[in-house]
């Protein structure tokens, strides 16, 4: 590993970097309101300029909201854009009409209005908020913030640390490209970014002694990076995916996190007092440190492996009869789209649908329909096999509830609300359809959704 400053600088052709700071701050009452509009930040060292940035109350990322499980949760969205938009609350299992879709279950929050958002904390985890209206340039200037649900009784921690990775594309004087929806990112991998955070900071120094344990909540906010992250000097548990608990902790080494994914981890820190541990991010030319730890201060004993944390209240899978509906993921570059797709009601051409910025398609579908892509009845067990026929990964995610993955022998995998599959992969998931209304499922790289890959499911 190069843990070092200018290494991972040197990542990024002069603008790169890696970071983070406490996850927590920011206290909030309840019913907070939560303010988006263009703030100035320091995303880039010292020695660059303040980037302009579209943010929640002035930050980046938003304030981190902290309420414990079954509480009534209230805020105010007020719009200080100069476009529409709303909040999409990533992962929650809320009603229908406070899932913040425009057009699908409330009307955009028009520049300088607002919108109240009230439901009840089902479930406890890590979860995280951004907008659904224009999501690739909102997302991509800086609004994302992160809700955290505290279960009832905590586990035996030394901290609680939120750390939400990013990747920005920065121009030479550090600010946020203006180019957004090209037909390159739109194609290809999506936008991709020349500068990485955490939390929005410069570079992570962190001092723990020997022996704490950390519990850390990982959040990917990037509309199409997926992190690779290594661990050194520490030992690490996977407790939840996706803000849904394991059954049992995980040891892992490495972790993979795709866009809106989340992995909490239990961490204890096994370096000598004297030596750094480090969290790292896999990238092609190296791997280049992302959190950085000074070990120091008196030592505790090592712990033994966590134990699980209490499980979310989720419906029973039974994937054995149910009614499959198969996903057909096609287009992009190097593989292209079929001679004809349906695109806006009718059957279209490639050609045509590659001038008018459509490269992607589910099911020969580009883009939305009239029909659902899943018309389910409330308590019924669907099954999706989704083929990724497309050069490129795409982190696939169902707005409303959460999925399992269906392995042979009907074992089944952690629960989830967003899957990666990578190319040529197929991965096949099951959900109950427990939430009525009608909800997203789309691919949140969020080039990708706006240029074919986004589809409904209705649930009555």
């Amino acid at each position: 590993m190069h843990p070092t400053r200018r290494d991972f600088i040197a990542l990024a052709g002069g603008l790169a970097g890696a970071q983070a700071v406490p996850g927590l701050a920011w206290a909030d009452a309840p019913g907070h309101v939560l303010r988006a509009g263009p703030a100035e930040v320091q995303l880039a060292p010292e020695d660059f300029p303040e980037t302009r940035v579209w943010a929640y109350d002035g930050h980046v990322p938003g304030p981190t909201l902290r309420r414990r499980q079954g509480d009534m949760f209230e805020a105010r969205l007020v719009n200080g854009l100069e476009q529409a938009t709303t909040i999409h609350w990533h992962g929650l299992r809320l009603p229908n009409a406070m899932d913040g879709v425009p057009g699908m279950t409330q009307a955009a929050v028009r520049p300088g209005e607002s919108f109240d958002y009230r439901f009840a904390l089902r479930d406890a985890g890590t979860f995280w908020y951004h907008p659904h209206a224009n999501s690739l340039e909102q997302i991509s200037r800086g609004l994302a913030g992160v809700l955290v649900v505290d279960e009832a009784e905590s586990p035996d921690l030394d901290g609680d640390e939120v750390l939400v990775l990013d990747d920005w594309r920065l121009t030479e004087d550090a600010q946020v490209h203006p180019e957004f929806g090209n037909r390159h990112d739109m194609s290809h991998a999506g936008r991709l970014g020349n500068y990485i955070t955490v939390n929005g900071e410069g570079e992570l120094r962190r001092r723990y002694a020997r022996g704490t344990r950390l519990r850390l909540r990982l959040v990917n906010a990037a509309t199409a990076r997926v992190f690779r992250l290594v661990f050194q000097g520490m030992t690490a548990w996977v407790v939840a995916l996706d803000a849904m608990p394991l059954e049992a902790p995980e040891r892992v080494d490495e972790v993979e996190i795709g866009p809106a994914q989340r992995v909490d981890l239990i961490v204890d820190v096994t370096a000598a007092s004297g030596e750094e541990a480090i969290i790292g991010s896999v990238e092609r030319d190296g791997t280049y440190a992302t959190v950085s730890v000074s070990v120091e201060g008196p030592e505790q004993a090592l712990r033994t492996t966590p134990r699980a944390l209490p499980p979310n209240d989720l419906p029973v899978l039974e994937p054995s009869g149910a009614r499959r509906v198969p996903l057909v993921l096609e287009g992009g570059a190097m593989r292209g789209l079929p001679d004809q797709v349906r695109w806006q009601g009718r059957k279209t051409e490639a050609r045509a649908l590659y001038e008018a910025g459509q490269f992607w398609a589910f099911n020969g579908q580009a883009g939305m329909d009239a029909e659902p892509l899943v018309e389910a009845a409330l308590g019924e067990t669907v099954r999706v096999p989704m083929e990724n026929r497309t050069a490129f990964p795409h982190s696939m995610h169902l707005h409303g509830q959460h999925f399992r993955e269906v392995f042979t022998d009907w074992k089944l995998g952690p629960w989830r609300d967003t899957l990666v599959i990578h190319p040529d992969e197929t991965r096949e998931i099951a959900f109950v359809a427990e939430n009525p209304g009608d909800w997203m499922f789309h691919c949140h790289m969020a080039a990708h959704q706006m240029s074919g890959m986004m589809n409904w499911i209705r649930i009555a």
